[in-house]
C-alpha cells in the first residue's frame, strides 16, 4: 500500500504514515460513524475515547454525532417544558 500523501510505500495495517504521518484509509472517517454516534449516543462518547489517538478522524465523527444528540435533546426537552409550562399558566392542554 502506497501514501495517498507523500507516495512512499507503507504495511498494509497501517494506521498513518511512517514518512509523513498522514492518516491511511483505516481512518476514513466516514457518515456512518456520525450517524452511530447520533443514534446510540453512548457508542459515539465511547468510541470517540476510545479512537481518540489511533483514528482521529473516525473518533471526530463519533463526537459530533454524539454532540449532535445532546443538541437535539435540549431542544427537545426545552419545548418540552414551554409547552408545559405555558399550559399549567393557561390552565389547559
Amino acid at each position: 500500500m502506497f501514501c495517498k500523501n507523500c507516495g512512499s510505500e507503507i504495511p498494509n495495517n497501517s494506521i498513518a504514515c511512517q514518512n509523513c504521518g498522514a492518516p491511511t484509509s483505516l481512518d476514513s472517517g466516514n457518515i456512518g460513524y456520525f450517524c452511530l454516534g447520533c443514534c446510540v449516543p453512548v457508542a459515539g462518547i465511547v468510541l470517540y475515547l476510545v479512537w481518540k489517538d489511533q483514528k482521529p478522524q473516525n473518533a471526530k465523527k463519533c463526537l459530533w454525532g454524539f454532540l449532535l444528540y445532546i443538541i437535539f435533546m435540549a431542544i427537545y426537552i426545552a419545548i418540552y417544558v414551554g409547552v408545559f409550562f405555558i399550559a399549567g399558566i393557561t390552565g389547559s392542554l
